[in-house]
């Protein structure tokens, strides 16, 4: 049951991926104006909580030893970076939900680091594990750096940078859930104890 979890939680940040791009592809200059975006906004705040809730789902189905509490973390930061724009009145600042994306890299890098340091891992699983890691650890480093201007953009409400660095993070995160959904760690490494 944790691997079909696992597998929707990567089929669910693969469409959230999607969607970014797309709103990349148009941009806020391009054909589609950005109060036209409303209904992709909809859809993609109730994909990305039902992604959260399937990480979430996933870390807390019980192992032969424990929890993952990496992965609830990681599902509780997911859930609510889907549910604060849905009952959130007035202008939402990026700058607040970026927090709860460096949340999800962090917990997510944490996790991905602990099971490559495993004496039972192979060398492929190790270097995955390792490269998923530092990788999402580097996510969390840019948007660091997003929020507290260290990377300058132009001042307007939507930049396409930004929906591009969502595309590739939501992406990059599908192929490391399908890296836990296959197999190659067994569900007592997902738990931290």
């Amino acid at each position: 049951m944790n691997r079909l979890l696992l597998a929707i939680c990567t089929i669910l940040d693969t469409i959230i991926a999607v969607i970014y791009f797309i709103m990349y592809d148009t941009g806020p200059d391009g054909p589609l104006p950005v109060h036209e975006w409303q209904g992709a906004v909809m859809i993609l705040n109730r994909v990305t909580l039902a992604a959260g809730g399937c990480t979430i789902a996933a870390g807390l189905w019980r192992s032969a030893k424990g929890k993952s509490w990496l992965l609830i973390l990681n599902g509780v930061a997911l859930s609510a970076y889907g549910v604060i724009p849905l009952f959130w009145k007035g202008p939402l600042a990026f700058d607040r939900l970026a927090l709860l994306l460096i949340a999800m890299a962090i917990t997510f890098g944490i996790l991905a680091l602990t099971i490559a340091r495993s004496p039972r891992r192979s060398g492929a699983d190790q270097w995955f594990f390792g490269f998923a890691g530092a990788g999402s650890l580097g996510f969390a480093v840019a948007f660091l750096a997003l929020v507290n201007r260290w990377i300058q953009l132009e001042r307007r409400p939507f930049h396409a940078l930004v929906f591009l660095l969502l595309c590739l993070y939501f992406g990059f995160t599908a192929v490391c859930m399908l890296g836990l959904a296959r197999g190659r760690c067994t569900p007592s490494l997902l738990r931290i104890s």
